[in-house]
């Protein structure tokens, strides 16, 4: 088997290892992040229902415009900062973190960071 492919299969498994604790409620959605080599998401999610409450990428005009270069630390701080003020403008204040089967490092950190810094609590 490829490299590429163990990583996938390894991703997916610690995906599921964190899924099975962290859980979305109406009072403390969940905080989802996924980062793909050129671009960074961030939503937030309210599992009872399955909708998604808030969401904000790089992708989008208003914060991918700013951006020289969008899969580095900068953009996952500005995403960070961004999903924390359009939370708290929805009186979202605490969520649960869902790192997605990333290891808490680099720009899932800086995301994290950014994300606590701006008011959300997780």
């Amino acid at each position: 088997m490829n490299v590429a492919k163990e990583r996938q299969i390894a991703r997916s498994k610690r995906q599921v290892r964190v899924r099975r604790k962290v859980r979305g409620s109406q009072e403390r959605p969940r905080l989802c992040v996924f980062r793909s080599a050129k671009h960074i998401y961030a939503q937030i999610i309210e599992d009872v229902t399955g909708t998604t409450l808030v969401a904000v990428s790089t992708v989008t005009k208003d914060v991918g415009g700013d951006l020289k270069v969008s899969g580095n630390v900068e953009a996952a701080k500005l995403v960070g900062k961004k999903i924390a003020e359009r939370a708290l403008a929805k009186n979202i204040t605490q969520v649960v973190f869902d790192r997605n089967g990333f290891l808490y490092h680099g720009r899932i950190k800086a995301l994290a960071d950014a994300a606590r810094e701006a008011g959300l609590s997780f």
